[in-house]
């Protein structure tokens, strides 16, 4: 295996992925939007044809919750149709495959984290048209990792912890969710991680997130306290934040499986974001 094909390599995670492949010599296969378009059948086949990937980190997904909830054909091609045609390629050329899948599989009313073989029943566009790029992977391949992962942040691309650094510029109090439970996850913790899995043989369905879970308004408290931002935070409900899609109230995702398995846990959350300040920061001053 050398060349890996990384589907959103210009997204979070993908820009992480490239570099954490870099890091162990293989040679990542990148395409732009323009090279490689998920919503044109053709043109995905074509660039597979012509790259001959040794191997696919399948990160590209349609990841804007609410605007699914409109455009629900061009969401189920990105994240359903367009991951089915990589895994048909996949299986006939007999190389492994990581897709990277959602909390949001689930309907966030379990009490407790949800475990690897709880039954999914997702409560938005978005969260069902990754449930079906999952069933695709999962009904055509054996050689494949399906990765349920949340809350991400990383360096490049707009997250959470963006959105609040920005908000604070320009206001002295903010009004924050604060009964939605999830873990943040760091893609500069991730990327490393997919890349292990891809070079080993313990193929299967993961949960992998940073370890510890919060909510939203945790998060925030977090984030201000970290870059000592002097700023107010009020706790609402969701009822109080009302949005297109509906979210699952309870995103906690048990990692015992990854564990088991052999793999390193992601460090605490608290500590990635710490580890992320200090990245951007440096970038800053750049």
């Amino acid at each position: 295996m050398k060349h890996v094909l990384v589907t959103g390599s210009t997204g979070q995670l993908g820009h992480d992925v490239i570099k954490a492949l870099k890091e162990k010599h293989y040679q990542p296969i990148a395409p732009s939007r323009h090279q490689m378009d998920l919503t044109n059948n053709d043109a995905i086949r074509t660039f597979l044809m012509r790259s001959k990937p040794d191997a696919i980190i399948h990160c590209g997904a349609y990841t804007a919750v609410d605007q699914a909830e409109i455009e629900h054909d061009i969401c189920y091609q990105i994240n359903a149709t367009a991951t089915k045609i990589l895994a048909t390629y996949a299986k006939a050329q007999q190389i492994p495959f990581v897709y990277i899948s959602t909390d949001y599989v689930f309907d966030g009313t379990k009490e407790g984290a949800y475990v690897e073989t709880d039954v999914p029943n997702p409560i938005n566009i978005y969260g069902a048209t990754k449930l079906k790029g999952e069933q695709h992977v999962s009904q055509l391949l054996t050689q494949y990792f399906i990765v349920r992962i949340s809350w991400v942040f990383g360096l490049n691309g707009h997250n959470f912890i963006k959105s609040m650094l920005r908000l604070s510029e320009t206001h002295d109090e903010l009004s924050i969710v604060a009964d939605q439970v999830g873990a943040p996850t760091a893609t500069a913790d991730l990327a490393p991680l997919l890349v292990n899995m891809l070079e080993s043989d313990k193929y299967g369905l993961y949960h992998v997130t940073n370890e510890g879970f919060c909510s939203w308004f945790d998060f925030a408290k977090e984030i201000f306290d970290q870059f000592d931002i002097e700023i107010k935070l009020n706790p609402i409900s969701s009822a109080d934040f009302p949005t297109r899609a509906k979210r699952p109230m309870n995103s906690q995702m048990n990692q015992d499986h990854l564990i088991k398995a052999g793999f390193i846990p992601l460090p605490p959350w608290q500590e990635a974001l710490k580890n992320w300040r200090i990245a951007y920061e440096k970038l800053a001053k750049t």
